[in-house]
């Protein structure tokens, strides 16, 4: 059974101040019954001498009367005379303990044998019965004892005294114990309550919840509350960092398994693509064993070889800048590019196949500038007006236009080629994919370009996307940041 720490607060401080009220009224009362004593003694002492020196000063007078002689034969009236003298009801006992003399024959018989006996030994002893005390004194006469006077002293006064006093005590005792104690209670109550709020915070962090309070106090509990508040706010950022850290495992668990996924599909895909070049590669010069002396065969052989050698050519080029796009991020080098300078260079390199297929180039280019790696924006810009060739109608035309929406720099690529269907918008950017196979392979396309480019822009921190297709040609746009000169 676990006690709430206000009930233990609550009963030691009950306890102690009992405790200290109980032992500060004891020994008070003590000290006060230990006042009256000596009060007592004394009086009775100096009482005792008096009665003393008066029988000295009585038996003076009758100098040929032996002391004890006096003290028998005038007993009782002399007890009555000492008696006036003390103002005590007083008793004479002769050296034997016989009882030779009494003031008052009402005085309450008591039995005083233990204490006569004590003072016929010269020595001075009394006892309490109630509320009296009877004190017995040794008479001496020259050195010697004579007798022993028995004072009759009433201690009522003293009790009433004592008890009142006690009575007092008690009822003031009362009085500052309950009072102390609400106060005292009111005050450990506020340590009690701290400490349960420190009990809550706790148990909130052990059932994880970390959204706590600080606890506003001035004291070593504030102190306390303010560290368990700190080390909530730790476990929580450690708890947060482990999910982040997991969060990124898990995606990169994903990425992988993606990855290997892709890697596998772009093993098949490129040993199929390879193998289909070689395949016809192959037959026409079986054909050319078999038939070395047919001369249209020889003709059509060099023809279709010379296609699919070119053909074979570009899928290595693509693989290759594939495999260049693992480079790390430090390997690339941005700068500020001329975009118009850059799109007219790569058109000028290809001029050639574009008079090749009778092509017209129309361009609208505005003076804007980017931040990109030079390398990478000739491979994007090629391989983007290269797909715009090779699918292009004969005698088409192909239109640039860059153009600057802030924060960002467009670039747009139209032809009127082929053109995609509707659902093979969102696949056109994976590696491999095709609209037209027998078109493709006819232009030697092996589906590479667009899966480069949108990783290429990627890593410049631009876009790709096909904005517009159909039987009257596409639309790619470009997006990139546009420079930013105190970047």
């Amino acid at each position: 059974m676990i006690l709430s720490i206000k009930i233990k607060f609550s009963v030691f401080l009950a306890a102690l101040l009992l405790l200290t009220v109980t032992i500060l009224s004891i020994l008070v009362l003590d000290g006060i019954k230990k006042d009256q004593q000596v009060q007592y003694e004394a009086y009775l002492s100096q009482q005792a001498r008096t009665t003393n020196l008066y029988i000295n000063q009585l038996s003076l007078s009758e100098p040929f009367v032996m002391p004890e002689t006096f003290l028998i034969s005038g007993g009782n009236k002399l007890a009555k005379q000492l008696s006036k003298v003390s103002g005590q009801i007083t008793v004479l006992y002769d050296t034997s303990g016989k009882k030779i003399g009494e003031s008052t024959a009402e005085s309450r018989a008591s039995n005083v044998e233990k204490a006569l006996s004590f003072a016929l030994q010269n020595k001075i002893a009394y006892q309490v019965e109630q509320d009296s005390l009877y004190y017995l004194a040794p008479l001496t006469k020259g050195g010697e004892q004579v007798g022993v006077i028995q004072l009759n002293y009433s201690l009522e006064g003293y009790l009433n005294f004592y008890n009142y006093i006690q009575t007092l005590f008690i009822s003031i005792g009362a009085g500052v114990f309950i009072v102390s104690f609400i106060l005292g209670y009111i005050y450990f109550n506020t340590f009690a309550n701290g400490i349960l709020k420190l009990k809550k915070m706790v148990d909130r962090i052990r059932t994880g919840q970390y959204n706590i309070e600080i606890p506003r106090r001035r004291d070593e509990l504030g102190k306390l509350g303010e560290g368990i508040y700190d080390m909530s706010r730790q476990i929580l950022k450690t708890i947060k960092d482990m999910q982040a850290e997991q969060q990124k495992l898990t995606l990169a668990v994903t990425k992988l398994s993606n990855l290997e996924k892709q890697q596998k599909e772009f093993i098949g895909n490129i040993t199929h693509e390879f193998k289909t070049p070689l395949t016809s590669v192959k037959a026409y010069l079986d054909l050319l064993e078999m038939y070395p002396d047919d001369p249209e065969l020889m003709d059509t052989a060099k023809e279709k070889i010379k296609q699919e050698t070119e053909r074979l050519y570009e899928m290595v080029d693509k693989v290759l800048q594939l495999s260049a796009l693992e480079k790390y991020d430090f390997e690339y080098t941005m700068e500020k590019i001329d975009v118009r300078q850059m799109i007219l260079q790569v058109c000028s390199r290809l001029k050639g196949k574009m008079d090749k297929f009778g092509i017209q180039l129309e361009t609208e280019l505005k003076e804007v500038f980017i931040e990109a790696d030079r390398e990478n924006m000739v491979i994007i810009l090629v391989n983007l007006l290269d797909n715009a060739i090779k699918y292009n109608k004969s005698q088409g035309s192909i239109r640039i236009k860059s153009y600057v929406v802030s924060p960002n720099v467009f670039v747009e690529i139209s032809d009127t080629g082929i053109g995609m269907p509707a659902e093979a918008e969102f696949k056109a950017f994976e590696p491999f994919y095709t609209v037209d196979i027998n078109r493709s392979r006819q232009n030697g396309g092996v589906g590479l370009g667009l899966s480069i480019i949108k990783k290429l822009m990627k890593k410049q921190g631009g876009t790709v996307a096909l904005v517009e297709t159909g039987p009257e040609g596409s639309t790619f746009r470009l997006c990139f940041p546009s420079y930013e000169k105190d970047k």
